[in-house]
């Protein structure tokens, strides 16, 4: 039997993208309905909002304005699945806490990566460099220099909420972080945008990460990483993971490659710095701490709604993870677009075709609403002066790259706001939170903070979606199902109940029980 050292060394101490799939969170649960004048639907006043939803989806959600509570979602599979889900006329305000600043700043980095307009990137190539970014602990240099791009804009977004109290983006807001918060996060940007000269060799941590969590079986490490995918994986579903790109994320952490190119520059992104006792002393090593078994394929790339890329031929799946990834990503991309003005079009002699309509329409002219991101000589020298504040960031030759300007768009009726890390037992105390989340989702990882007083800021009605240990796969089927029945416990204890008979137990969501 694995110890429980060797458990957490399998998952790692920091959640670098969650232990399931999306999920619409506003629209998770299975609720029974009730027939009124031979028409199945049920109508709720909550607080101006109103649930409509016919029995032959099966599916109550929320319309109106929303509102969402994520806790450790460590990934943002979960807000971008739920934009999806949203109507024209509903307006969404996502909060988000996490258990470390170096997770936040990769939400912020991935949603600022999802939220290029198309005429800024391609659809295609924001896909491709949203999921390299997502899951590969070395990327391309061409990716890289769009991650230091995108740093120093975000390094200069987060200074801004200090300097002068205003976000730069409508859609993301940091401003509810504390001041020593937002001194992180931007130390964090600044070591993104120029890299310590001595920085951490990626492929040599992502190493001692293995062989510490196999031990002695690491020299049968390709054996080990087939039974997990075989006997685990393919056994709880997920056979569309190939055996090849499996092995290759265990060995080196790569799971899209869907370039020719060399993979071969750390991505920033997934290094953080993990304290150790040494010797009486407490010694900081950077490092990937993260997940090293179950893989970056259960975000995106193990479910889909085009079951044409689920086709098998003798037994075996025609599509990969990784193809199912790409095309997953690539229409919640392609829903962001057209809520911020921008629907993708495929272009025919310089015209356009909407593919809503198939009607074909002028040259793509720019969204009023997007925001220009260009630097200025100013605001440049900002970002230096903040690289310079940090000792841990070192001078460096300006690089040589010349970084495209990143548009954004502006998605009409949406926002994401990060709350501070202490911030979850706080939330009761604070009269604007009171009874306003329609939904509340939590990891698997932050499920013991959840207490009593969580019933205070859940609207009635509200949806509790609490991320089970289905894909943690060095826990045996007892500790799962151990893990699972806590759950329950810990739901009811909280005032909610079970809201569905389901067989699908990646998540585990109740309702909360009128009083």
């Amino acid at each position: 039997r694995m110890s429980a050292g060797r458990i957490m060394e399998g998952a790692g101490c920091v959640t670098w993208w969650g232990f399931g799939p999306a999920r619409d969170v506003l629209g998770a649960a299975n609720l029974s309905l009730v027939p009124f004048c031979g028409i199945w639907t049920l109508t709720v006043d909550l607080h101006c909002l109103f649930f409509h939803e016919r029995a032959s989806t099966g599916t109550v959600r929320a319309e109106g304005e929303l509102n969402v509570l994520l806790v450790g979602s460590g990934d943002p599979r979960h807000i971008l699945k739920t934009i999806a889900g949203l109507r024209d006329t509903d307006t969404l305000h996502v909060w988000v806490i996490e258990n470390s600043m170096e997770v936040v700043a990769r939400q912020l980095l991935l949603l600022w990566l999802s939220l290029t307009a198309p005429d800024s990137m391609s659809m295609h190539e924001k896909t491709e460099v949203f999921l390299e970014v997502f899951g590969n602990t070395e990327i391309r240099c061409q990716t890289e220099e769009t991650v230091k791009h995108v740093a120093a804009l975000l390094l200069l977004s987060v200074t801004n909420t200090i300097d002068t109290h205003t976000q730069s983006h409508p859609c993301l807001d940091t401003s509810l972080l504390k001041f020593k918060e937002r001194d992180e996060l931007i130390q964090i940007f600044a070591q993104w945008q120029q890299p310590p000269s001595a920085t951490a060799n990626m492929a040599k941590a992502w190493d001692a990460r293995v062989r510490r969590h196999l031990g002695t079986r690491y020299d049968s490490r390709l054996g080990s990483y087939d039974w997990d995918l075989t006997m685990k994986l393919h056994q709880k579903g997920c056979g569309v993971i190939h055996k090849q790109q499996y092995a290759k994320w265990r060995e080196r952490g790569l799971a899209f490659e869907m370039r020719e190119g060399l993979y071969q520059i750390a991505n920033q992104s997934l290094l953080s710095t993990r304290v150790f006792n040494h010797r009486g002393d407490r010694v900081g090593l950077r490092g990937y701490w993260g997940d090293i078994v179950s893989s970056p394929y259960l975000a995106f790339g193990i479910e889909t709604e085009n079951k044409e890329l689920l086709k098998t031929q003798n037994n075996q799946h025609v599509k990969s993870a990784q193809e199912i990834s790409v095309a997953n990503v690539q229409m919640l991309f392609e829903s962001l677009a057209i809520r911020g003005g921008h629907p993708h079009k495929h272009h025919l002699g310089g015209k356009g075709v909407d593919l809503a309509t198939g009607v074909e329409t002028e040259p793509f002219q720019k969204n009023q609403d997007t925001m220009d991101n260009q630097m200025t000589k100013e605001e440049t020298q900002t970002i230096k002066q903040a690289c310079g504040i940090h000792a841990e960031v070192k001078e460096q030759p300006e690089t040589p790259y010349k970084a495209k300007d990143l548009e954004l768009m502006n998605l009409n009726g949406v926002r994401v706001s990060f709350l501070s890390l202490d911030s979850l037992s706080k939330l009761p105390t604070k009269g604007q939170f009171s009874q306003r989340f329609n939904s509340l989702y939590c990891s698997a990882s932050m499920v013991h903070h959840l207490d009593s007083s969580l019933k205070q800021v859940a609207a009635p009605g509200a949806l509790l979606m609490i991320e089970l240990t289905k894909y943690l796969l060095d826990l045996s089927k007892e500790q799962e199902a151990a893990f699972t029945a806590r759950v329950g416990e810990i739901a009811k204890d909280l005032g909610f109940i079970s809201a569905r008979d389901s067989s699908d137990n990646s998540y585990a969501v109740f309702t909360l029980q009128d009083d």
